[in-house]
């Protein structure tokens, strides 16, 4: 299993303590799948300060191929954490190098021997998504809480998996997903925080509800969560057991400190 992730990658500060931990969709979907047993490599820029070398050696020293990281002159991103009891709030938000992310056609060519490539809402790879697809890779793109954003449409013809952050199960998230799905993705998957994880794929709804942990930072939840789907999805479990994977993976990220 092959899988390669690609965008943003920012520095967690905590505000309170001042300690900081790498982080970022992308760099953490990698982290996950690497430990649920993947082959993963992550591309994406760091800047040339501090916080860049200890991104990259920490992405390594979990296993994930860097070679295509580059560190491009300024800053590595950064998001200032605040912690309300074991519920982390996100501040501001420091995109550095980040902003003007881009793939070079060696990036492109290092993407096409994966099965699978994913990205995020902020990790400024979405225009490369018909290429991926033109070049026979599964796509996943986890879209987060932006629900109106305009990639919700224009990209969905274009990613196999993607991913939305909602609260609850109700007719606004279900006609969204079918919406969406009818755009041509294989199935639609939405985390509801407390409330579980709901999937469509064009017949039916699945439903799963978390696992019960002890919670000590939510850090990374929504990311395990879709390692573990996508994991779930490229082993040929149905959607029901990919659902399972996917809480089970969360709960076990929020029982420690940051990300990973």
């Amino acid at each position: 299993m092959r899988i390669v992730t690609v965008g943003d990658n920012c520095m967690d500060v905590y505000q309170s303590t001042g300690e900081a931990y790498p982080g970022g969709n992308p760099v953490n979907v990698a982290v996950y799948l690497t430990e649920l047993g993947a082959d993963t490599a992550y591309i994406g820029w760091v800047g040339t300060d501090r916080y860049g070398e200890i991104m990259v050696r920490a992405i390594q020293e979990k296993g994930v191929d860097t070679s295509r990281v580059s560190a491009k002159e300024g800053t590595t991103a950064v998001t200032y954490v605040e912690m309300a009891g074991s519920e982390r709030k996100l501040g501001d938000y420091e995109e550095g190098v980040m902003s003007g992310f881009s793939l070079s056609p060696e990036d492109l060519r290092f993407t096409e021997s994966f099965q699978l490539v994913h990205s995020a809402i902020w990790g400024h790879a979405d225009r490369y998504f018909p290429y991926f697809k033109e070049k026979g890779l599964l796509t996943s793109f986890d879209f987060a809480d932006k629900l109106d954003h305009e990639l919700v449409t224009t990209l969905a013809p274009y990613v196999d998996y993607p991913f939305l952050s909602y609260t609850q199960d109700d007719e606004h998230i279900r006609n969204l997903m079918r919406e969406i799905k009818a755009r041509g993705p294989r199935i639609v998957v939405a985390t509801l925080g407390d409330n579980g994880s709901l999937a469509y794929d064009g017949v039916q709804f699945y439903k799963h509800g978390i696992i019960e942990v002890e919670v000590v930072d939510t850090l990374g939840a929504g990311d395990s969560f879709i390692a573990g789907f996508i994991y779930g999805t490229l082993s040929g479990l149905p959607v029901d057991k990919c659902l399972e994977q996917g809480a089970q993976r969360a709960a076990k990220t929020i029982s420690y400190f940051a990300a990973w």
